[in-house]
């Protein structure tokens, strides 16, 4: 049934378990594309809140926020037991060397973040660094998502020309880069959609096989930020895979989880037991 505090708690919804969640998690996109603050947040949690699990920065866009209104919405996520995550900003600051990366994860800490993403889509570096730096997140304190992928200069909305001339790497380098960050001590990873469904001629569903057979589904979430994108997730892998999407998109994406709605190929199909 619906959740007791619905308006229409005599609908059958599939159920969600209740934050904080081990499944099913969605992070949302915090501001980037477009602008976020606090009010527009609170309108967000105050309608959706219970089914949004972490928010995540992107781009480093809160570098450029006065550190007052990023505490604000800090506060304001965890009030909503929402943790924040920095997004993939520190390959940006690993250009700047070991005092850099120390002082961009002790000034997370002490902004209140819970999450430091640690990615390589851009940067080129040896995967013992890129192991050490994960353990010296989770050594503070913070927990570490690890970003992985088969595309090379992946983020930052790159142009489809520029990533096919770099090529990708093979799904079996991907699942092993995802398996020893694990060991190495980070709690979650996190695939990257480019390369995979994002600014491709035909998704490399086998790529994502690869990560649930050799990974499996809890420790892992897909970057889906288009609804025919989540919607494949959704029907292939149910309504506990875990998701990143955007911040405009949780009703829609909420929407396919419970099987209250659905586009014509998930009408009624999206079910739990």
């Amino acid at each position: 049934m619906a959740p007791p505090e619905c308006p229409f708690p005599f609908l059958r919804v599939n159920e969600r378990a209740p934050k904080p969640r081990t499944r099913g998690l969605t992070e949302i996109r915090g501001p980037y594309y477009t602008p976020v603050g606090r009010r527009y947040l609170e309108d967000i949690f105050e309608t959706m809140g219970a089914f949004i699990d972490s928010l995540k920065f992107a781009g480093g866009s809160f570098a450029l926020m006065p550190a007052a209104a990023l505490r604000e919405m800090i506060d304001l996520c965890h009030r909503h037991q929402v943790e924040v995550s920095t997004g993939g900003f520190i390959e940006r600051v690993l250009a700047q060397g070991r005092e850099a990366v120390a002082s961009y994860i002790a000034a997370c800490k002490d902004l209140g973040f819970d999450v430091v993403e640690v990615s390589a889509g851009f940067i080129t570096m040896p995967e013992d660094d890129r192991l050490r730096l994960v353990a010296d997140v989770v050594e503070t304190g913070l927990k570490c998502k690890a970003e992985v992928g088969v595309q090379f200069g992946a983020g930052g909305a790159t142009a489809a020309p520029e990533l096919r001339a770099e090529g990708t790497r093979h799904p079996a380098w991907m699942v092993e880069q995802a398996r020893r960050s694990l060991d190495a001590g980070a709690f979650q990873v996190m695939i990257e959609s480019e390369g995979i469904t994002e600014n491709v001629d035909a998704w490399r569903t086998d790529a994502i096989a690869a990560v649930v057979t050799g990974i499996g589904l809890e420790r892992v979430m897909f970057e889906a930020a288009d609804p025919e994108v989540f919607g494949w997730f959704v029907k292939n892998y149910g309504p506990d895979v875990n998701l990143f999407v955007d911040h405009s998109q949780i009703v829609q994406l909420e929407c396919l989880r419970s099987g209250l709605w659905g586009t014509q190929s998930l009408w009624g199909r999206v079910l739990t037991y």
